[in-house]
């Protein structure tokens, strides 16, 4: 069976441990300041939101 993050019990944060913000979004990780700060309060849907939000972002910065 594939694994799947949804069915999964805890969203693991997508850190890899190297921080750097460029205009307010992280280079290492692609979340914004704001989903860094508010990652351990975020609600399981919230989370999986964020790491689909972060992502995206990877991909667009990867293209420039």
């Amino acid at each position: 069976m594939k694994w799947n993050p949804q069915v999964a019990k805890d969203v693991k944060s997508p850190c890899v441990s190297l921080c750097k913000l460029k205009h307010e979004v992280c280079t290492g990780c692609g979340r914004t300041r704001d989903e860094i700060k508010d990652w351990k309060s975020m609600k399981r849907k919230e989370q999986l939101h964020t790491v689909e939000l972060a992502a995206k972002r990877m991909k667009a910065l990867q293209k420039k």
